[in-house]
């Protein structure tokens, strides 16, 4: 049997089968689409059964004809650009694809698990795996909730044939996403910013916020690999679920911690100290995000937690400095 997993050489697709690999799981069918240069990059060091180009994939989805003994599907590959307005791409990437993939593993009993997104909650200030709570600020979140809303019927009429679990990512940051350019996570920009520049720049204040101190829920791709791993291991669970940390952090902290990472010094530094030394700088906050931007995100962890998922989450502090220590071995300063 095979286990497949859709955006393959993306982010957390890569990620993902790396940790199958350690765990001895070679048997995996690569989905994705490698037009993009270099991105091929995050499968050199993985060891799969098979590759097949995701519009060759999704033919064969729609016309029965993936000959393949399915154990489970892992769907990360999306449109993941937050300022993609093209909404007919966004539904046919996010939205049908996955809709295909449903009736797929439901038609033979194969667990789906997929990527959803924090994008779904926009500018709310509450963060609960609720319709009441969803209101997306662009058409990315709404291709997302748009699959959710989706599942929720078959959820709420009990109608599924085999699990299928909706993941809401917040901000994940980490090793393999140097192919996304701009829509990479803070960490690996405030990396670069301060190899080039010797200083991190963070947005001035905004929506009520002081400057820097917009919060987001940042959550290391390690811990998201856990609860994937976590779920493939618990079929009896099905559902729409938070992964982040359930803890905001400021851009602010984000920056000290990745500053005094890469520093490598016993004495770390205060974000009063940097400030003076002029290692944090603040710019004007861009005119095309305003209206668009959600200047504070923190997940509702308690859906995932009552579903069994026990495991804690690295601390922005200790995940960052691993990711500085894995992008420093790629790109030394």
């Amino acid at each position: 049997m095979v286990m497949i997993v859709t955006g393959a050489a993306g982010f957390i697709g890569s990620n993902l089968i790396n940790a199958l690999n350690q765990r001895g799981q070679s048997r995996i069918l690569a989905v994705d689409n490698l037009e993009k240069p270099g991105k091929f990059l995050n499968l050199a060091d993985c060891t799969l059964a098979d590759y097949m180009d995701k519009r060759e994939f999704i033919e064969r989805i729609e016309h029965d004809d993936l000959d393949q003994d399915v154990e489970v599907v892992f769907h990360q590959g999306a449109c993941s650009d937050t300022m993609e307005h093209d909404g007919r791409y966004m539904m046919e990437n996010n939205f049908r694809y996955t809709r295909s993939l449903f009736y797929y593993c439901q038609d033979r009993g194969i667990p789906l698990i997929y990527a959803s997104s924090a994008a779904v909650y926009g500018g709310n200030v509450e963060f609960r795996e609720s319709p009441q709570c969803e209101n997306p600020l662009n058409v990315y979140g709404y291709s997302k909730l748009a699959f959710d809303q989706f599942l929720r019927h078959y959820l709420v009429r009990g109608d599924l044939t085999a699990p299928c679990v909706g993941l809401r990512y917040f901000n994940v940051y980490g090793d393999r996403e140097q192919h996304k350019g701009r829509m990479a996570s803070v960490g690996y920009h405030f990396y670069h910013q301060y190899r080039e520049h010797g200083r991190i720049r963070l947005f001035q204040g905004c929506d009520g916020y002081a400057h820097g101190e917009q919060r987001r829920d940042f959550i290391s791709v390690e811990d998201v690999v856990r609860v994937n791993l976590w779920l493939l291991e618990h079929p009896e669970v099905s559902g729409i679920f938070n992964v982040g940390t359930g803890r905001s952090r400021t851009f602010n902290d984000m920056a000290v911690a990745t500053i005094n990472a890469l520093r490598q010094e016993s004495a770390h530094l205060s974000l009063e100290q940097m400030l003076t030394q002029n290692l944090i700088e603040y710019i004007p906050f861009p005119d095309a995000l305003k209206g668009k931007y959600q200047s504070y995100t923190e997940a509702d962890m308690s859906q995932l937690r009552a579903a069994g998922y026990t495991a804690p989450f690295l601390d922005v502090n200790e995940g960052v400095a691993r990711y500085m220590t894995q992008l420093r071995a790629r790109t030394p300063l």
